[in-house]
């Protein structure tokens, strides 16, 4: 066996410092070696032990979770896992602690069942391996890698004159990347849809936090079918896939209800599918940031219908899962930047 991943948990009940301890030491790859019920204590503990990974809890005493990260992300950058409260409360404050370099986020068991622990426990420390491979860094050192890296630049994209629609997918980091390339783009170009792996709770806020720095107007889709505006981007809800539909000349998003896949609900392969059926050549897809393989094979779909595609770099990329896995299996072919063309590059 290997060396186990070193967790520090941060966490003002001590019941849940203790339930989460269990979760985590029940998994051979991972160890909590140590606890803390406030960021003061943690600050030492983080220095006596150097952790691996920290999980952080966003509501405690004499300082909160956010404020804690923002502090930590300045001085001492590390991996870092939110405990998040999943309701429109922790929403902000969750989506904050993502803006300032936080990896992923994980709620609070709302029960104790043993069938729903065990899928918990599972989540938990998926997440935890996860954020130890993440590229970690604070937001700002995160945004100029993603401006340093070769953008998606509205040049290059507004320089296709047919295309009608542009679709982007994402998960882990993708809230901070999505935003990165909707803040550069112009109101001008084709309609946007976006699936990013988020919790239902979430999206709302999420959209408008995007809607606040872009150009274009950005919204969460809400209602069952909804044309598809020029200079407007269309945010799939977190329980819902999102999927195009052609009436006569015009193209829709959709609600789509059926089960997850690739584990996810939205899924960003269902997304991509339905663009490269209906759309076709005229589409342009980008996956961006995130774990696992949702989206790749969606994305070879779109370029084998003659769509452009892109896929974020491993630079820029807070975990390089799904873009990796579409460049894998030839869904974006990723050139040095010597070779690239404006039909030839990556985020």
């Amino acid at each position: 066996m290997g060396k186990r991943i070193k967790v520090l948990v941060v966490d003002d009940s001590p019941v849940f410092r203790a339930l989460l301890s269990q979760i985590i030491n029940s998994d051979n790859e991972l160890e909590v070696v140590a606890t803390a019920e406030d960021p003061y204590e943690a600050r030492d503990l983080i220095k006596k032990h150097n952790p691996d990974v920290l999980t952080l809890d966003i509501e405690m005493p004499k300082m909160n979770g956010v404020q804690f990260l923002k502090n930590l992300m300045r001085l001492r950058p590390m991996p870092v896992v939110m405990i998040s409260t999943l309701t429109q409360h922790g929403a902000e404050p969750t989506l904050a602690a993502l803006e300032l370099g936080a990896i992923d986020y994980f709620p609070k068991p709302a029960v104790e069942d043993t069938g729903e622990l065990t899928d918990y426990r599972q989540e938990v420390n998926s997440k935890i391996k996860m954020a130890a491979q993440a590229n970690v860094t604070g937001n700002e050192g995160r945004m100029a890698k993603i401006a340093e890296s070769n953008s998606v630049h509205s040049p290059s994209i507004a320089s296709k004159s047919d295309v009608e629609l542009i679709a982007i997918g994402a998960s882990t980091g993708g809230t901070e990347a999505v935003k990165k390339v909707l803040s550069g783009l112009p109101n001008r170009l084709p309609p946007i849809v976006i699936t990013q792996h988020i919790s239902a709770m979430f999206t709302a806020s999420f959209a408008k936090r995007l809607n606040s720095e872009s150009a274009i107007e950005v919204k969460e889709l809400t209602v069952s079918c909804a044309p598809l505006i020029h200079g407007c981007a269309y945010l799939a809800p977190g329980d819902k896939h999102l999927v195009i539909v052609r009436k006569g000349k015009h193209l829709y998003c959709q609600l789509d209800d059926r089960p997850p896949v690739n584990r996810h609900k939205p899924s960003v392969d269902v997304m991509f599918d339905t663009v490269a059926e209906v759309v076709g050549a005229k589409a342009v897809g980008v996956l961006l940031t995130g774990m696992g393989q949702d989206g790749a094979k969606g994305m070879l779909n779109m370029k084998n219908q003659g769509a452009e595609t892109i896929a974020q770099d491993q630079k820029s990329s807070v975990v390089w899962g799904m873009p990796k896995a579409a460049i894998d299996i030839g869904a974006r072919l990723m050139l040095p930047a010597c070779r690239m063309s404006p039909k030839h590059y990556v985020i």
